[in-house]
């Protein structure tokens, strides 16, 4: 019975690899289902809303479309939240959906009632595993259409989001050694707000922008300074030189006078020397066993695009130190009564989700949602989150198939 399953399940995989350079968006799912009928199993398939607050079912032929699931009171919600698998009583599991570490949903895997797996140890690893492979594919065929974006999407998205969100990496990357984490808020209208990030080698390099402004021309200057930023650290450029570079192209390119505010970063993630320009950001926290230690308060220079030098500043890190860096959409959101969320607020909250062990993507997804309940309508300002993990354990969590490994 063992061999005949394992052989079942290497032709499930085999069969969705093989056809998987074909793959339109809307039949990814009709080729899982066929992939896994002669194991006696049904995958169903969520995506995570842009808003990260809903599971949405992917539409399958033939199949009642399920309800929708709630991030914060489903058992789905918390296999997402927690990147770690949840069993369906005896009738399987539900497994957190990653393409390497970025959180892109779950898949509920459900065992017919003649298969004998849901009691079979390595059920749970071969559903990770698949788990891992779809969504891979997601991300791969998402490009190839607009199903899957519509799929996650509760109303239209501006040009300006539109466009800025075409040049931002994943929300969620890691390596053997750290975690990087990202969100933006509001996912259909941000403009002027922007994150990127490159690891390396023993080398992670971080920015975070917020350039003046809102709506479209704001999301170009993002642009225009992101991409500067990335040509020439990509040429071996160092913190200033790529700061130079993206003063030079937002001056030619907007006569305007248009300015972006940024964090650049660099971690050496053997010996934990950071290295950081701050050019008229807030200023970043360091957090250091689940508390806030002090902000990075050296290395200011004038916004990007106001032609300026300064020093590149230093700080020595430890092992699990986390670097939160932010846009002042965060800290200046403001209720009905005019009060700002605050930096202090900002601090408590952190602290808080550190102390609850949450993974950096969860952090992150509650800390944007308690600025967007704290506004209670629509934001003034964009609101950027990007969380720094230095940490090797942090690491392993980042992944279901890397927890089975501690």
């Amino acid at each position: 019975m063992a061999a005949t399953v394992e052989a079942r399940w290497l032709e499930a995989f085999s069969a969705i690899l093989d056809g998987s350079h074909l793959f339109q968006p809307d039949g990814l799912a009709t080729a899982v289902d066929a992939a896994l009928a002669p194991l006696g199993i049904d995958a169903t398939i969520y995506l995570v809303d842009e808003e990260q607050r809903v599971l949405c079912p992917v539409p399958r032929p033939r199949h009642p479309l399920p309800p929708p699931q709630p991030v914060e009171t489903t058992a789905a919600g918390r296999a997402f939240a927690m990147v770690t698998s949840k069993p369906m009583g005896d009738r399987g599991w539900c497994v957190p959906m990653v393409n390497g570490t970025d959180r892109l949903g779950v898949v509920e895997f459900e065992v017919g009632e003649a298969e004998p797996q849901v009691r079979d140890g390595s059920l749970r690893a071969r559903c990770e595993t698949l788990a891992g492979l779809i969504g891979h594919l997601v991300t791969v065929t998402s490009h190839k259409g607009d199903f899957l974006a519509q799929v996650r999407r509760s109303r239209s998205m501006t040009p300006a989001a539109e466009l800025l969100r075409q040049l931002l990496p994943p929300l969620t990357s890691a390596c053997e050694r750290m975690v990087i984490s990202a969100i933006l808020e509001p996912c259909y209208d941000v403009g002027g707000d922007g994150f990127d990030y490159a690891i390396d080698g023993a080398r992670a390099r971080i920015v975070i922008l917020d350039a003046v402004g809102h709506g479209l021309a704001a999301s170009l200057a993002c642009g225009v300074a992101m991409s500067a930023l990335r040509a020439v650290r990509r040429a071996g450029g160092d913190l200033r030189e790529q700061a130079r570079a993206a003063d030079t192209a937002l001056t030619e390119q907007f006569p305007d006078s248009r300015f972006v505010t940024a964090v650049l970063a660099e971690l050496d993630l053997e010996a934990g020397r950071l290295r950081y320009i701050n050019a008229g950001h807030p200023r970043p926290l360091l957090l250091r066993t689940g508390r806030v230690v002090h902000d990075l308060a050296a290395g200011r220079r004038m916004p990007l695009g106001v032609h300026d030098d300064v020093e590149v500043a230093e700080e020595d890190l430890e092992g699990g130190d986390r670097l939160l860096l932010y846009t002042d959409g965060v800290t200046e959101a403001r209720d009905a009564a005019g009060e700002e969320f605050g930096v202090r607020r900002l601090i408590d909250l952190t602290e808080r989700h550190a102390s609850a062990g949450l993974p950096a993507p969860e952090t992150l997804r509650r800390l944007a949602h308690a600025v967007a309940e704290h506004q209670g309508g629509a934001p003034a300002d964009d609101a950027t989150l990007v969380l720094a993990e230095w940490s090797p354990v942090a690491a392993l969590r980042s992944a279901p198939y890397q927890q089975r490994l501690t």
